[in-house]
């Protein structure tokens, strides 16, 4: 028999289906938390400067708050509430996994996903 195992991801959009919160926008999140750079991280992530600006303004806009804060000399970081956006994204999407997992194998059983 084929092993299997599950793949999923998790957004949040808004009522038009427009992602405002997932995997890419996590990974600009924890990026810019690392390098304090919105052009580092744009570079990594291979985007363009302007399409991770527009990634975090539409987040911005929906939230209506600031996720990340720009300075000149102290560089680019989140602010406590993209930090708490962050945080909860990660809780929320590892606690999908472990229920995700759990109905998978009651669903296929355990013999199909080792």
């Amino acid at each position: 028999m084929v092993s299997l195992k599950l793949r999923s991801r998790i957004w949040l959009v808004d009522e038009e289906d427009k992602i405002v919160m997932g995997e890419g926008r996590s990974r600009i999140f924890e990026i810019i938390e690392q390098t304090g750079s919105i052009n580092k991280t744009a570079k990594l992530m291979r985007m363009s400067y302007k399409g991770v600006w527009s990634k975090i303004r539409a987040s911005e806009k929906h939230f209506q708050t600031k996720l990340v804060e720009t300075h000149r000399q102290k560089g680019t970081r989140l602010t406590p509430e993209g930090k708490k956006l962050l945080e909860r994204y990660k809780l929320l999407k590892q606690r999908c996994m472990e229920r995700e997992e759990e109905i998978f194998r009651e669903l296929f059983g355990p013999e199909i996903s080792e």
